[in-house]
């Protein structure tokens, strides 16, 4: 049997196991990655495989020396070897009648029902399910506590008052082995919640070696691999499972490039998947290849019409490029199909955002808090507006509230750093920009924005802000800021060769980008007058020239230096 048809009979299994344990999102993400398995070729036109691998539109052009490392994952796409046997039912030790009760209760979110249905089966099914509901049912009492004492996007501490009774009676059954998966993921779960992150990583990595196709359970490891160091210490089984987890890692550790090679492999099983699909896109969408990002999102919408997973990344790619007809259209989309997701608000905000309407925006943010209020995006994006509004306190707070729910977001970080720069705070603000590079070190944005800080008249470190400047200028620095920058600060040092050295690349730049403007001039003004005071006088003489296609003083000033250089020439062909 082959790899593709091994995993597709592994997925339908799992389908049913894991929405009969009432585990719905797992169920769905890997009913998604069964129909992602490339089917029978002659039920498909060309047209139906535009995933396909190979397809020179969509997939990345480049390898990175990174693959030398996954040379383990066969030409296939994924890794394969002898894969945990599935685990059957335990129906002797369950009254099938008291579950499927439990879990009607369960469907109609009565949980305690539920709880309470099961209080006297013993079978791994049925504790699973009954603990599951108990678990839930404290999550649903938080939620309600935290409404009633701080309102619902407050801060509070508030906490699940199941998981104490919960931990114990899972941590007596893994002790005399009578857990299943299922219940280990549950308990990792609830020692996650506890902060008790060493035993629940290892508890969790027991979970998906012996169950590999619960997704819920990856996703919960990975969210406690805060580190590659963490991530190479886990001790986990090789499962094509574990392409998907380590590719997902990467990506939340920021190792980009590994993650779109991760990705890339398993589309050789996966043909069809628009999950891998998405997730190329948000890597490259980190790498700000939004022009790729573009094209691969219009598909996904073609072939999957009412997707709104992720669709909030494609609403900030149009943002950032102007699209107001796309954006206006994806809104309008998103409105229509389902109106209460976070990401739909999120979205809505975005365009409103882009029309200037500050106020509107903030509303749609928080309504999408109001439905998640740990969406982090949501937290930024409302920071960024708040920056709009100029309301600063309130954008602190959003950005704060960011960083609580995940400190690795260079974005809220940097966002901090603009507030404080906006209140004349320079030193709070550069300690911040130093947490967001230090996140993102790829990004030029973060080292232009630390240099502008360092350049501020309180600080006026100008040799730090030219270290920021060439880090800047060596991160592909898309808006030609860093250039101009440095040949700026090294003129006002008095380094003159070396300010003669970015001025003349700044203008290579610039006539190569058919760009015009003062920089362009001032460019001209300094290398005509620096060649001059070199005595090239050839050089100085072809700087001035050009500036004489400018009117205004530039003109003026480039006569005069034309008149300086053609007198100190004649004055060098003099005789002695």
């Amino acid at each position: 049997m082959g790899v593709k048809e091994n995993c597709r009979n592994e997925l339908r299994a799992a389908v049913r196991q894991l929405s009969d344990r009432c585990l719905y999102s797992a169920s769905k993400w890997a009913a998604e990655q069964l129909v992602g398995i490339e089917q029978d070729p002659a039920k498909y036109t060309p047209s139906h495989t535009r995933f396909q691998r190979g397809s020179s539109s969509i997939r990345r052009r480049f390898r990175t020396a990174t693959e030398a490392a996954f040379t383990s994952t066969p030409a296939a796409g994924v890794s394969h070897v002898a894969t945990p046997t599935v685990p059957e039912d335990d129906n002797e030790a369950i009254d099938s009648d008291f579950y499927l009760l439990a879990k009607s209760y369960f469907d109609c979110r009565e949980y305690r029902r539920a709880t309470h249905v099961l209080r006297d089966q013993t079978g791994k099914k049925a504790v699973f399910l009954r603990c599951y509901a108990l678990f839930l049912a404290g999550e649903k009492r938080k939620e309600e506590e935290m409404i009633e004492l701080e309102g619902p996007l407050g801060k509070s501490d508030v906490v699940n008052h199941e998981l104490v009774s919960i931990e114990r009676e899972l941590s007596a059954l893994r002790k005399n082995g009578s857990i299943d998966s299922f219940g280990l993921y549950l308990y990792g779960l609830v020692l996650k919640q506890k902060g008790s992150d060493n035993l629940a990583r290892t508890v969790l990595v027991e979970s998906v070696n012996s169950y590999p196709w619960n997704w819920s359970a990856w996703s919960e490891l990975q969210s406690l691999c805060t580190t590659a160091e963490t991530l190479n210490s886990l001790n986990l089984n090789n499962h094509w499972m574990k392409d998907f987890f380590l590719a997902n890692a990467y990506q939340e550790l920021r190792m980009h490039s590994e993650s779109l090679v991760k990705y890339e492999n398993l589309q050789g099983t996966f043909s069809f998947s628009n999950y891998i699909q998405a997730q190329i896109a948000k890597a490259q969408y980190s790498l700000r290849e939004f022009e790729q990002v573009e094209v691969i999102f219009e598909e996904l919408l073609r072939n999957d019409p009412y997707r709104i997973e992720d669709m909030d990344m494609y609403s900030n790619v149009l943002y950032a490029k102007e699209c107001f007809s796309a954006l206006s259209y994806l809104a309008h989309r998103v409105f229509l199909t389902d109106k209460y997701r976070p990401e739909s608000c999120c979205i809505i905000g975005n365009y409103y955002s882009l029309k200037g309407q500050h106020e509107k925006s903030v509303m749609y943010f928080r309504r999408a808090l109001k439905l998640n209020k740990n969406y982090l995006s949501a937290w930024t994006l409302m920071g960024h507006e708040y920056v709009e509004m100029k309301n600063t306190p309130a954008a602190v707070d959003a950005y704060r509230r960011a960083v609580d729910i995940n400190p690795c977001d260079y974005r809220a970080w940097y966002g901090l750093g603009q507030a404080y720069e906006m209140m004349g705070m320079p030193f709070y603000a550069l300690h911040y920009f130093k947490k967001s590079v230090f996140l993102q070190p790829s990004d030029s944005r973060l080292w232009i924005a630390m240099a502008q800080c360092f350049e501020t008249e309180q600080l006026h470190m100008l040799e730090e802000a030219i270290k920021c400047y060439r880090r800047a200028a060596n991160c592909n620095d898309r808006e030609a800021i860093a250039l101009h920058q440095l040949a700026k600060l090294h003129a006002e040092l008095g380094c003159s060769e070396e300010a003669a050295f970015y001025y003349k690349k700044d203008l290579e730049i610039m006539e190569a980008e058919e760009r015009e403007g003062p920089n362009l001039v001032e460019a001209l003004m300094f290398l005509a007058r620096y060649y001059k005071a070199q005595k090239r006088f050839e050089d100085a003489e072809v700087y001035c020239t050009r500036l004489l296609d400018y009117s205004g003083p530039e003109k003026e000033t480039a006569k005069s230096l034309l008149r300086g250089i053609r007198y100190e020439m004649d004055v060098e062909h003099l005789p002695p």
